[in-house]
């Protein structure tokens, strides 16, 4: 095991207090520590049929160390039961530890700014509301900006920011720290682990991963990029059985 470091904080985040944590074990769960509320969270649509709101659901009990279910085969979802062992899927760690924007695309309008790491994508369709996000954040009035501003917001994944040019700092909301469970009926698929509020995510090799305000942690084991989701669950039609 490697030297553990300090992990670095983006830019609008605030890491939450150390007694709570999640740690990626090597070939197994999530090691969570502490005890972060842990809920359902439903996708809701609007009249246009795009993904909009979270509907809050169903509590799990947190004992201040519980293992969490990475690999997607666990018959006590969401709690880790060892399937992972004969399961055959292949956990290894395969996301950098540079920050998120080391790799984004900056998109520039009159008055915000946009960062977009495509890589984080969770697939949860918030982006695609008016004119998608990409388009409105370039277009001029309040009405664009705010609608800009509240999809960023609902990115489960916190690839999107958006950043105030005026100030040159992200416009971002402070969050508790929670985990939620995503449930996305739009597609009927179960999605990823969406870890809120700046809680640290280290390694299996015992480095810490860029503490965040929003992240989206893989749980159906398909990842090309773990332990953070790519919407991979989407492709495979991951259903967790809990909605």
């Amino acid at each position: 095991m490697s030297e553990k470091t300090d992990a670095g904080v983006q830019p609008g985040s605030t890491p939450c207090d150390p007694s709570i944590s999640i740690t990626v074990l090597e070939n197994g769960p999530y090691l969570v520590k502490g005890k972060p509320p842990l809920h359902l969270q439903t996708i809701e649509r609007n009249d246009q049929g795009q993904s909009w709101s979270y509907r809050e659901g169903r509590e799990f009990a947190m004992t201040g160390k519980a293992a969490l279910c990475r690999c997607g085969h666990s018959r006590n979802k969401p709690f880790c039961d060892g399937s992972h062992t004969k399961a055959n899927v292949d956990l290894t760690e395969t996301a950098s530890f540079e920050p998120m924007l080391a790799g984004a695309e900056e998109i520039d309008g009159p008055r915000l700014s946009l960062t977009d790491n495509e890589r984080y994508c969770a697939f949860a369709r918030f982006c695609d509301n008016g004119e998608r996000i990409w388009n409105e954040v370039q277009m001029e009035g309040k009405e664009h900006e705010e609608l800009a501003t509240y999809m960023a917001h609902q990115c489960p994944a916190g690839r999107l920011l958006v950043w105030d040019q005026a100030t040159r700092q992200p416009i971002e909301q402070p969050l508790q720290p929670s985990l939620s469970l995503i449930e996305d009926p739009g597609i009927g698929v179960s999605g990823p682990l969406v870890v809120r509020g700046g809680i640290r995510v280290e390694s299996a090799s015992g480095r810490s991963y860029e503490i965040r305000n929003r992240q989206a942690l893989c749980r159906c084991g398909a990842s090309s990029n773990k332990p953070f989701c790519d919407g991979s669950h989407a492709s495979i039609k991951f259903n967790d059985g809990l909605a």
